[in-house]
């Protein structure tokens, strides 16, 4: 799993991965601008502008000039925003490579922000936002952040508020992207089954041009934390669906890895003490999964579950009990050695398809880390102990940076503060 990195003259990234006779190549566009990017006044707008992007660019008026493209030549097209990133994507048959490379391109390059389509798609992002206030085990991640993070880029919604997304105008999209979207900040991925040598030429001849320009920052977040902290959103629904979780590190951390494996023994398969605990023995849930979040000034481990209303309070005892034994017991040989095959082999399942990989590759050189192949990952994986995991389980599950989001038919968080300790 080879992969190369080249600077065009403007800082314009390229990586490109190659993958001999796979019959689909990737072309993702990525870019340092996300939620975190934004104030308070234009949170949202990242998000808003991703969608704008396919409403149609110079070359491509429309939005089913673009979707007809696409569509005519079987690929499967989407974009993502997130806090710290955006990205552009088409995946096809190699065959096809020309074609979205140019769409892709053109819709990162060349959008027109018709204020006649902004009107339209503010009436779409409202309804997407609606949509996530009714999946409570969705909604209730954003409870955690606001938890944790309070009033700040960190703590706010990817999607923005509605009334936000009302009061966005053409300006407010030029303006971001001019600071944002520059050849600094943007780097582009080619992955799958295509000539390495004249990709690059294509690259470089649609985005060497571009000016040269330094990149927009953002605010550093700023965490804060002397006790166990509750946060509950009311709602009559039928099951109660919490997230509980501690402060850990930003994705730089050399623990990183350790943090994975202790991850991957809680919620590492079905045959993963969470599951084992909660469903098998307990079951008091379909689902309950741990996983760790790392970003570029912050980090998380946090376990989500959907459970009984009636045995919610039995639940994060049980949770926090399987937290506990990490820090008090040792992971047998066995367990360990489990553990990371599972990892290990579920990574490079999850890499055999070319977006997966573009994505794989990318989100690393995104966040500026050093890029490690997937083989690079394993070892790191094989070299962790069992007196890593618990060592690091002793310093982050701790009181202090305790944290419990709950969205379910409950109103007063005074009846779980005495749970909520290590």
């Amino acid at each position: 799993m080879m992969y190369k990195k080249t600077i065009l003259d403007n800082s314009m990234r390229v990586i490109t991965v190659p993958m001999k006779d796979n019959p689909t190549v990737t072309v993702l566009v990525m870019v340092e601008a996300g939620s975190k990017f934004e104030n308070k006044e234009i949170n949202g707008l990242s998000h808003f502008l991703e969608h704008m992007c396919f409403k149609g660019t110079t070359k491509r008026p429309g939005m089913t000039d673009i979707a007809l493209e696409l569509d005519g030549v079987g690929s499967h097209y989407n974009a993502f925003t997130s806090q710290e990133m955006t990205g552009y994507y088409a995946k096809a048959d190699y065959r096809h490579l020309d074609k979205i490379l140019d769409v892709v391109s053109d819709l990162y390059l060349n959008p027109l922000f018709p204020e006649k389509e902004i009107e339209k798609e503010k009436g779409v992002i409202v309804e997407e936002i609606n949509m996530y206030e009714d999946l409570p085990q969705r909604k209730v991640w954003d409870i955690f952040g606001e938890l944790l993070y309070g009033d700040q880029p960190a703590g706010w919604s990817v999607a923005g508020t509605k009334e936000n997304v009302k009061k966005m105008t053409k300006k407010d999209f030029v303006d971001y992207r001019n600071k944002f979207y520059v050849s600094g900040a943007t780097t582009i991925v080619v992955a799958g089954n295509f000539d390495e040598q004249k990709t690059l030429e294509d690259v470089n001849k649609i985005f060497g041009g571009i000016k040269k320009e330094k990149k927009g920052s953002k605010i550093k977040t700023i965490e804060e934390q002397i006790k166990p902290a509750i946060k509950i959103h009311m709602k009559d629904t039928d099951q109660t669906h919490l997230v509980l979780g501690v402060r850990t590190f930003d994705v730089f951390d050399k623990r990183g890895k350790i943090l994975q494996v202790l991850t991957g023994v809680l919620s590492g398969g079905m045959s993963a003490r969470l599951f084992k605990k909660m469903r098998d023995e307990m079951g008091i849930c379909y689902y309950v999964r741990a996983t760790d979040e790392g970003a570029s000034d912050c980090g998380t481990l946090a376990v989500s579950a959907g459970v009984d209303n009636k045995r919610v309070k039995e639940a994060i005892s049980a949770l926090l009990g399987e937290l506990k034994r990490l820090k008090t017991e040792i992971v047998s040989p066995e367990e360990l050695n489990k553990v990371k095959q599972y990892l290990s082999g579920s990574m490079y399942l999850s890499l055999e398809s070319s977006d997966s990989l573009a994505e794989f590759f990318g989100g690393q050189e995104i966040m500026n880390r050093p890029i490690k192949t997937a083989d690079e990952v394993r070892q790191e994986i094989e070299s962790v102990t069992a007196e890593d995991v618990q060592k690091l389980a002793q310093e982050i599950f701790v009181d202090k940076g305790l944290n419990l989001a709950l969205i379910g038919r409950f109103a007063d968080t005074k009846e779980f503060e005495d749970l909520l300790k290590f």
